[in-house]
């Protein structure tokens, strides 16, 4: 276990020093190609295999950092009751979106993310969808308190803010990902929000729901209990990926995405975190028992 716990967090710092090397690349290297001959021959390979594999090196280790936290925090069953249908009802909703337009609209996607699947999505895409889609479902869950005092208000709750905090990302991330120098896709028939159809948001909460109300019928039976100290790490790994995207759209101009993206998506993930129990708050104090043993008194 122990093992596993370093892995994890090799993982997971791999994923966060990634997102910023790729910032590097794409924000100051790519726009200034001679930075690129200045370099040492050492430098100029880190930066090709940067430019080629950076984009796929950080989803795959957020990935599978989230994957090795969920195992170790919420079990192994509970963790594969939401990584399978996230993979595969992201992945559905892909290939649709990529071969008919439905349910985001009409886009493709580039070079730099990796294998397509069909030719369409690559395949680091649904990884995306299940590390992201996973630590919001979680910070909403454990912040409106679903396991604890159980209804179905609560978990149509936990489902539609898990969805919004999953779309929330993708207001910053998408419009500069699809206009920054280097894309990754592009919108065929581009939209009056910074480039995207409205329709994609509706897209994004839609499979954002969808594959968060499979994991919670499966996880009906088996009630999950995190304090707060448990969710430091999808807060951050929430955070983080929203810092990428919100560096990527500052810097291509796009400032209305990240505001409503700090109000939708940071504003409630905070919240949602610091409403999480603490840990010396679900501490029962212990009780003693004192037994008295029976005297009879017998009187003449």
């Amino acid at each position: 276990m122990r093992k596993l716990v370093i892995v994890e967090r090799v993982c997971l710092i791999g994923h966060i020093v990634s997102m910023v090397f790729g910032l590097v690349g794409i924000l100051l290297v790519i726009p200034n190609a001679e930075v690129i001959l200045s370099l040492s021959e050492v430098g100029q390979t880190v930066m090709q295999w940067s430019m080629a594999g950076g984009g796929v090196a950080y989803m795959i280790f957020g990935a599978v950092g989230v994957f090795l936290y969920a195992n170790r925090t919420l079990g192994l069953g509970r963790t594969l009751g939401f990584l399978v249908p996230s993979i595969l009802i992201s992945l559905t909703s892909e290939l649709l979106g990529t071969s008919t337009g439905f349910p985001f609209g009409h886009y493709s996607y580039l070079s730099g993310l990796g294998y397509k699947i069909a030719g369409l999505v690559p395949f680091t895409i649904p990884l995306s969808w299940f590390y992201v889609g996973c630590v919001s479902y979680l910070l909403a869950r454990v912040g409106l308190e679903v396991d604890k005092k159980p209804s179905l208000l609560r978990h149509v709750s936990a489902i539609a803010v898990g969805a919004l905090l999953l779309t929330s990302w993708d207001f910053v991330l998408d419009p500069a990902m699809s206009q920054t120098t280097l894309p990754f896709w592009y919108w065929q028939q581009p939209g009056a929000f910074f480039g995207m159809p409205y329709q994609n948001f509706a897209g994004w909460m839609g499979t954002g729901a969808l594959f968060m109300a499979v994991a919670a019928l499966l996880w009906r039976n088996n009630p999950i209990k995190l304090e707060r100290s448990q969710l430091n790490i999808p807060l951050v790994v929430y955070l983080a990926n929203f810092g990428f995207a919100t560096v990527m759209s500052l810097a291509a101009g796009f400032s209305i995405p990240v505001l409503l993206g700090l109000g939708l998506g940071v504003a409630p993930a905070v919240a949602l975190w610091l409403r999480g129990p603490d840990a010396s708050a679900t501490v029962e104090p212990a009780t003693k028992e004192v037994s008295v043993a029976s005297v009879k008194v017998a009187f003449k």
